[in-house]
């Protein structure tokens, strides 16, 4: 288990940092007061913030204003990521010195 983590740690530390800044994006605090404010015209219960990343409206005002960057993102973000993991041709040994590989930095 240790060593999987070690060899993804980037990954999965990105993919954590992704979903923060996902779900705690200033629109998100925007959102939940507007979708409140329908659920109050419609004579429902309003909702709190955690309740509202949940929701359908959320992900759909989320993915409307990322559709046109995501694809950016993902290949600036998670390509480079992976060619950096084991197994990839740009990756050394996990565990090498740098002496042993060449690789200084």
């Amino acid at each position: 288990m240790r060593e999987r983590l070690r060899r993804n740690g980037l990954s999965l530390c990105f993919a954590l940092l992704f979903l923060l800044a996902l779900a705690g994006q200033a629109q998100s605090a925007a959102g939940v007061v507007a979708f409140n404010a329908e659920q109050l015209r419609a004579r429902q219960e309003p909702v709190t913030w955690g309740e509202y990343l949940l929701t359908p409206d959320f992900w759909n005002r989320t993915f409307q204003n990322w559709q046109s960057e995501l694809l950016a993102v993902f290949s600036m973000v998670v390509l480079p990521i992976y060619l950096r993991e084991r197994g990839s041709p740009e990756s050394k040994p996990v565990g090498s010195a740098h002496t042993a590989t060449g690789v200084e930095g």
